[in-house]
């Protein structure tokens, strides 16, 4: 009993020093950091070629709908095919995308079209790239350092965030083949580690089972037959799409915060900040009890932090809002993910996962779109401050809708079966 306390500390730290675990966590961050770097140098260069705010707009369009058309897809991909090759082939695909922009650089008057049939390729390896990684981690990593993992995992990504765009803006000063080639390595460093990822423990009993269509929508079928599945899911959605103020906040930096564009990139980190702060906490100390309760604190933070940030007229309070924002996210995702994937049978996840992404995506678009439109109808600081409370109204009514989600102690169910072996690195 006396070791106990040592026991977290030391298996988070070796969780780094574990093989499989650190090609994960750089795939994802190698991955994620050329995507990042992509949109913001293409923005920058296809708005400077052509000076048009709708050729801006496409190029969101064009990365949002292989996400919305061939999630499914992917996931019953994942679920079917050894999760190595399909990352492996995803970011062949995608070495594509880097290599094709400089070449488009170095011509003189390119054709846009070429630009847009880029970034589908990439989108589409995207699309079958997420469910697949995201269903690849609980079996690179041992069931009890599961919740450690996809906080340190998901870090990954919230560590790219900050890195990504500045790190494209900064390089672009050299010009638009630089930083095309600096994504070229990223992803060409992403692919190497999906080279040398071990074999998962279920490759070959995945490979033999049945492919047939209607096994599409079994992932959309047990979240709808599994209340804490569902719960937790919706709940998600929900918050994402009332409590998003990404949107706004150009408006807030602008014409309430009175700061400029430093200003208005500090506040788009804040909550990647909040984030990693909060991915090392719960590395270092893993939630053990109350974790239900734990899910809905989360969000609940999210929210109250939202409903300050509208408030806000002080731009050091107002990064402190936006570093909550990101925390409470932070903790709910990862508390959602670990229940996740420790309830579900490892041949189901990449159709989970590839649901709960659709989800993730698609509110976050249509959240961003939201918030416009109740700014434009009430204000900035209306549609925040509602958003807020739209998402605390929807915590209350969840921890009623759903008491089986609000009654989970620890993340990992009770009767769980034993794991299979996790693979090792020689």
């Amino acid at each position: 009993m006396t070791a106990a306390p040592d026991k977290p500390r030391e298996r988070a730290l070796d969780l780094f020093r574990h093989g499989p675990f650190r090609l994960v966590f750089t795939i994802r961050f190698a991955s994620q950091t050329a995507n990042l770097m992509l949109g913001v140098v293409v923005g920058w260069y296809i708005y400077d070629l052509t000076g048009s705010a709708l050729d801006l707009g496409l190029i969101g369009l064009v990365q949002f709908m292989p996400a919305l058309l061939l999630a499914l897809h992917a996931g019953q991909v994942a679920d079917r095919v050894d999760r190595r090759k399909i990352l492996r082939v995803c970011f062949a695909v995608e070495l594509l995308t880097p290599m094709g922009f400089l070449v488009l650089v170095n011509v003189p008057q390119p054709p846009l079209a070429l630009f847009y049939g880029l970034l589908l390729v990439s989108a589409t390896a995207r699309a079958y790239e997420a469910p697949a990684l995201q269903a690849l981690l609980p079996s690179m990593v041992g069931r009890d350092v599961l919740a450690r993992a996809i906080a340190l995992s998901t870090s990954a990504q919230k560590l790219s965030v900050l890195v990504g765009p500045s790190l494209g803006g900064f390089i672009y000063i050299f010009g638009a083949s630089v930083d095309f080639g600096v994504c070229l390595g990223l992803v060409a460093l992403a692919g190497w580690c999906a080279l040398l990822l071990p074999p998962p423990p279920f490759a070959e009993a995945a490979a033999k089972r049945d492919r047939n269509w209607g096994t599409v929508f079994a992932g959309l079928r047990l979240i709808r037959g599994n209340p804490i599945l569902l719960g937790l899911l919706t709940l998600d959605l929900m918050a994402t799409f009332f409590g998003g103020v990404a949107a706004l906040l150009p408006i807030f930096a602008k014409d309430i915060l009175h700061t400029g564009p430093w200003g208005l990139g500090l506040l788009r980190s804040g909550p990647a900040i909040g984030a990693l702060v909060m991915a090392v906490v719960l590395a270092r100390w893993p939630v053990t009890r109350a974790a239900g309760r734990l899910v809905f604190l989360g969000v609940a933070t999210y929210g109250v932090f939202t409903i300050l940030f509208g408030f806000s007229t002080n731009f050091i309070l107002s990064m402190i809002c936006m570093c909550g924002i990101g925390a409470g996210d932070m903790l709910g995702q990862v508390l959602r993910q670990t229940i996740i994937q420790l309830r579900i049978p490892d041949d189901m996840r990449g159709r989970v996962a590839a649901v709960s992404g659709l989800s993730v995506h698609v509110g976050g678009q249509l959240g961003q779109f939201e918030s416009g439109v109740v700014a434009a109808w009430i204000g900035a600081v209306g549609s925040a401050v509602v958003g807020g409370v739209v998402v605390l109204a929807v915590v209350g009514v969840w921890m009623w809708k759903f008491p089986t989600l609000r009654r989970i102690e620890t993340p990992d169910p009770p009767d769980a079966p034993d794991p299979p072996a996790v693979p090792k690195r020689e």
